[in-house]
């Protein structure tokens, strides 16, 4: 099973729409198992974000992530990457499609509600970045087949 991580950004915490991201990823039977809030540093966004570094918008970005602290969840599930990725929707939420998380929630391209890790490469980084070891645990929900065929699991 992959793993993957979601930052539960500022203006969704501004919003209250916590319970209502986390409902979506547990309604859809992925596991939650890591979650914390966090305050994030110019540091942590720089590296985070460093691909974005050169563009002119990283300024507004990182101001954007640091107005109150994020969650930062680990999210476990078949295919839980692409999953978690694609029920975010596109970037810009003008452009994501309803029944998406920006696409129901999201009118910007900045204050699109989550970030979410885009390869499982990407996951394994991201998660290592915001997670320790000890912070992500490991434990059975009720019963996989309500999720899952029996030749899935």
């Amino acid at each position: 099973m992959e793993r993957t991580l979601v930052i539960i950004k500022p203006s969704t915490i501004r919003r209250g729409l916590i319970g209502e991201v986390i409902r979506r990823f547990e309604n859809r039977g992925l596991q939650l198992i890591g979650m914390k809030m966090i305050q994030l540093t110019d540091e942590v966004l720089m590296e985070h974000y460093s691909h974005l570094a050169h563009k002119s918008f990283i300024k507004r970005i990182k101001d954007a992530m640091m107005i109150t602290p994020v969650i930062v969840c680990c999210w476990k599930g078949i295919d839980a990457v692409h999953v978690v990725h694609t029920m975010a929707g596109k970037t810009n939420g003008r452009e994501a499609a309803p029944g998406t998380l920006r696409g129901d929630f999201s009118i910007s391209v900045q204050e699109n509600i989550v970030h979410t890790s885009d390869s499982v490469e990407n996951a394994i980084i991201e998660l290592k970045r915001f997670f320790k070891d000890e912070e992500i645990f490991e434990f059975d929900k009720l019963d996989p087949f309500v999720f899952y065929a029996n030749d899935e699991i």
